[in-house]
């Protein structure tokens, strides 16, 4: 079904009101402005699929509605910009939420497996790929369109049943279940631009004071891309951002000498030299910290390198993939018995951390058998 008008839209929804269980997807564009453009919401309730245009439909509160029934599970795949753009473009936080694709790295497949490979996987259906580069803004959107768009659930609840018996079956569902309510936090989505420079590239080598000129400038920079509804990188690119915040500039004529800040007007350039000033004068005890582990040893390097040939026994053993148990710095954290290591609390530590532990406490080794490595 194609749902471009209200009456539509409405019917939809009373006909899905009473479904336990709601997959959904959204198509839509980023590439010239800041925040997303919802073009198209699927959503499947049982064997009704359906394709929502909010382009054409002004009131969405009714699919709103079904998206935050907390007693409704909503199944996605790959859902953390999903999560954002229903949040964005309707206001709407969708939860709760099972993800298909996080669901499949506690099932023996690879972390990051495609849908179509999930689809051919637990469905035999090979799925097409032709509309992959769609303008989904563009109206009239023809049948093959829509069809393509409507495979992207049409498979989603019988795939969520299956997984669901699995998890059970493997008693890994209360390992699941607080990842996908994280995925889910509106706290991930809602970010506070003033924590924007936290996700600035090639910030490794700014100094505490350089970090907190960052801090002011990444927030300046998030309030005019927001404005003017285009991306960051069209207002200023990250790394022209990292050369301002180590000159810190005090005038137009110094700001003017950074390559790349040449079509700021006249008022941009003084907001941002007022930005740079504030991280400036910022007191030394408030500049942010720098967060960087330490260039470990050798020693260490090989100590982590024993840990991570473990770390894929264990994830061979258990068929939880491997990135998804520990990533190195998280290794590396479990050795130095930092308290904030992720491996030394929930089902990781009763995966991983246990058997690492026996590692570094000198109760178990490794060897080779038959060309596999096993423990001692």
């Amino acid at each position: 079904m194609y749902l471009s008008t209200q009456s539509e839209l409405e019917a939809f929804c009373e006909l899905a009101s009473d479904a336990k269980v709601l997959a959904v997807d959204t198509e839509f564009l980023r590439e010239k402005t800041y925040y997303p453009r919802l073009c198209l919401v699927q959503v499947a309730a049982g064997e009704h699929v359906a394709a929502v245009d909010p382009i054409l439909i002004e009131d969405l509160s009714p699919l709103a509605a079904l998206l935050e029934d907390p007693s409704v599970t909503k199944v996605l795949h790959a859902c953390t910009q999903d999560v954002e753009v229903l949040l964005d473009g309707m206001g709407c936080a969708c939860a709760p939420v099972f993800d298909t694709q996080l669901a499949a790295a506690f099932l023996g497949m690879r972390q990051q497996v495609s849908y179509g490979s999930l689809v051919e996987a637990y469905c035999g259906v090979r799925l097409p790929k032709a509309e992959s580069l769609t303008d989904w803004s563009r109206r009239p959107l023809d049948p093959e369109q829509l069809a393509y768009a409507e495979d992207d659930v049409r498979y989603l609840p019988g795939i969520y049943e299956r997984m669901m018996s699995q998890l059970v079956e493997a008693d890994r569902l209360s390992w699941v279940v607080p990842e996908m309510a994280a995925l889910a936090d509106p706290s991930r989505v809602r970010r506070d631009p003033r924590e924007a420079y936290l996700r600035l590239k090639r910030s490794g080598s700014l100094t505490r004071r350089q970090l907190a000129v960052a801090r002011e400038v990444c927030a300046w920079r998030e309030a005019v891309a927001a404005r003017r509804d285009v991306p960051r990188k069209w207002v200023l690119s990250d790394e022209v951002v990292v050369e301002v915040c180590k000159r810190a500039p005090t005038s137009p004529e110094r700001l003017r000498r950074v390559r790349g800040t040449e079509q700021l007007g006249e008022r941009d350039a003084a907001t941002l030299l007022e930005a740079v000033e504030a991280g400036r004068a910022c007191p030394a005890d408030e500049c942010p910290r720098v967060t960087r582990h330490a260039r470990p040893s050798a020693e260490t390097e090989g100590v982590v390198d024993l840990m991570n040939a473990v770390l894929r026994l264990v994830s061979e053993r258990s068929g939880v993939a491997a990135q998804l148990i520990a990533t190195r710095d998280d290794l590396m954290d479990f050795l130095q018995d930092r308290p904030a290591s992720r491996l030394s609390r929930s089902w990781r530590h009763e995966l991983a951390g246990i058997p690492l532990g026996r590692l570094l406490d000198g109760e178990v080794g490794l060897t080779v058998k038959e060309g596999r490595i096993e423990l001692l």
